[in-house]
């Protein structure tokens, strides 16, 4: 009797169960369609928008600062316009966003810019949280003076140097110019006061910096020396809807830099020519249709 019961609910049973993998299988393609929709959703919606939201500095001479007119201005300007145009058509369909070193990561993070192009050097602990492109730039420790017999490694040997303290600075001087005298200063300020009164020979610090320097006082010489070197490049947001967002910056970059655009332009903010970065042909892919 009890043996009849079971076979009498087990086609029921069967027939619930293919019921529920049924559906189970509808709600799986569903959630594999909303995914795969939203893998361009990130680059669709800038789009849709109209413009790109791209976080810079406007601080820092001659990446991204202001001009006399109060317009932004510099590399990083340049290249946020020129991916405007890229993504969008319109090299105006961009909005600015100003921001502090310490406010780039959080910016990305929280979703108030696309992109960030702010003097943002490529480091194993930034690239766990944010994807970065190819780099557009090699920032690194270089050397500037007001002294005109000064103008190369050797002429320093036995000179006195700013460094920041605690800097990175520190060692790669050392490595190259082990018998200079290293005096450290709190910042950038107190180097420029103490070249400007002779209290050292040459100041260390980054070349990005270093060639606002030269520009805006024209007895100030930089040392086309490299002595370390950090990749700039753009930080995106992790995350595999914003694959279209990555290819498209990566592309730019890689572009401007085979047609030699790129190169011009960091010359003609007057940054060193060592910072170049050198693309390698056969890395380009083809481009996408934007």
């Amino acid at each position: 009797m009890l043996d009849r019961h079971l076979l009498r609910k087990q086609p029921n049973v069967l027939v619930n169960l293919s019921l529920t993998l049924a559906v189970l299988l509808m709600l799986n393609g569903m959630l594999n369609g909303l995914i795969l929709r939203s893998e361009a959703a990130e680059l669709q919606d800038i789009r849709q928008r109209g413009y790109l939201v791209v976080g810079v500095k406007d601080n820092w001479r001659p990446l991204g600062f202001r001009g006399q007119d109060g317009e932004l201005q510099g590399l990083e300007i340049d290249l946020a316009r020129w991916l405007a145009d890229r993504l969008l058509g319109n090299a105006n369909a961009v909005a600015l966003q100003p921001l502090t070193n310490q406010e780039r990561l959080s910016a990305l993070l929280n979703d108030e810019v696309d992109v960030v192009i702010a003097a943002m050097a490529l480091t194993a602990s930034r690239s766990r949280l944010v994807d970065f492109s190819t780099p557009y730039y090699f920032d690194g420790t270089t050397l500037i003076t007001r002294h005109v017999a000064l103008r190369s490694l050797t002429d320093l040997r036995q000179q006195p140097i700013a460094v920041l303290t605690g800097s990175s600075a520190i060692a790669v001087v050392r490595s190259y110019l082990p018998s200079a005298r290293l005096v450290g200063v709190a910042s950038y300020e107190q180097a420029k006061e103490m070249l400007d009164t002779h209290q050292v020979a040459a100041f260390a610090g980054d070349a990005s910096v270093l060639a606002g320097w030269a520009q805006e006082y024209p007895d100030y010489y930089l040392l086309p020396q490299m002595l370390s070197t950090e990749a700039l490049a753009v930080a995106m947001p992790r995350g595999r809807q914003y694959t279209d967002l990555r290819q498209q910056v990566n592309q730019a970059i890689q572009q401007w830099q085979l047609s030699g655009t790129l190169e011009q332009q960091i010359l003609n903010w007057g940054l060193p020519e060592a910072g170049v970065p050198r693309v390698n042909l056969q890395t380009i892919p083809a481009p996408s249709e934007p």
